[in-house]
């Protein structure tokens, strides 16, 4: 199932057969505001500032939920702990910076066709494909090449999203 932006969580809840909470709604709602990806204590962290009531083992049970009914996402992107997003409508991928963290979604018509031609040559059915590239970005390298080991500083963590739009998000990934 997919998750549009403009579907409000209760109906997206309602839709997957999943009784609503007051709860359930509010970090589906939490989700679908953030631009990027969060991870469990960041959700936990923004929800909290709404439901102050709200505990962490809740936001863990919600989000096995809510990606196993198919409406979030769960990324694991190069780190310890995942990420979650709203189900994306258009297949899309990660390059992730090493330095700073910061997390580019990308499409490409070459992972399509990556994906049909290994069908294809190993006569397999394919049901879902997933490509996160890790590296540096442009400024991180030039640290590097600079004889730093230190990323540069930078603002908080940003994320870039398919359209090019920079978003400011969470803090980078710790470790």
């Amino acid at each position: 199932m997919v998750a549009p932006l403009t579907t409000s969580p209760k109906q997206l809840l309602r839709s997957a057969g999943c009784r609503v909470t007051g709860q359930r709604e509010l970090l589906l709602e939490v989700i679908q505001a953030q631009p990027g990806h969060l991870d469990a204590d960041e959700l936990y962290r923004l929800a909290r500032q709404r439901d102050p009531k709200l505990s962490l083992s809740t936001v863990y049970r919600t989000l096995r939920l809510l990606h196993d009914l198919g409406l979030v996402d769960e990324l694991h992107l190069d780190e310890e702990h995942h990420h979650y997003e709203i189900k994306p409508t258009a297949a899309h991928h990660h390059l992730l910076c090493l330095g700073c963290g910061q997390i580019v979604e990308f499409s490409s018509p070459l992972a399509e066709r990556l994906k049909v031609a290994v069908a294809r040559e190993h006569d397999f059915e394919i049901t879902a494909a997933r490509i996160d590239l890790t590296g540096y970005c442009a400024r991180c390298r030039e640290a590097r090449q600079n004889g730093s080991d230190e990323a540069p500083s930078r603002p908080p963590f940003r994320e870039v999203r398919r359209d090019g739009a920079s978003e400011v998000s969470h803090s980078p990934p710790q470790g």
